[in-house]
């Protein structure tokens, strides 16, 4: 996993694009004003991680956050009050499974320190096969021994599931 520093310039940058645009436009499950700030955050530190660009004239973008190298990712982005764990899950609302994308990034932002993990990557195709699918209403436990019922189908994955984050084009370690 990889921890990045959240700027306050990307900090505003989300607060200003989520005043501007609604992100969500499925209908359902379109995430709430917070939750599209989280979203947008884990995008745009992730684009700059990589060193690629990504527009958000016009709204909500049909799944593609970015392109890189060729394939078209979505980046998923969790807020939460910790950093994040080889067992945590990461949520993925059923009806997103039908965008056009190849890959997924997923991501946990802790709210109150501003460190974005970038907890891995996982092709499409190797998501349906790993991540577990639950209905709407179920009721689902947490390690710190809480629950919440599901108000959307959606799939989870656990962070163990995914690949390891790679390093942008050119970048040496």
């Amino acid at each position: 996993m990889i921890h990045l520093s959240v700027s306050d310039e990307v900090a505003k940058y989300s607060l200003n694009i989520a005043r501007k645009y609604n992100l969500g436009n499925r209908g359902k499950a379109d995430g709430t004003f917070k939750q599209q700030r989280i979203g947008i955050a884990g995008q745009k530190v992730v684009s700059d991680y990589l060193g690629v660009d990504i527009n958000f004239e016009g709204g909500f973008d049909g799944g593609v956050d970015l392109t890189y190298d060729g394939k078209t990712y979505d980046v998923k982005t969790m807020g939460r009050d910790s950093l994040p764990q080889k067992h945590f899950v990461n949520n993925l609302v059923a009806m997103q499974v039908n965008y056009n994308v190849d890959r997924y990034i997923f991501c946990s932002l802790h709210k109150t320190k501003r460190i974005l993990t970038i907890c891995g990557w996982i092709d499409k195709d190797d998501f349906l096969k790993k991540a577990t699918y639950y209905e709407e209403g179920v009721v689902r436990n947490r390690d710190n021994n809480t629950k919440f019922t599901t108000k959307f189908p959606h799939y989870e994955i656990k962070n163990s599931d995914l690949n390891e984050f790679f390093l942008p084009k050119g970048v040496r370690y």
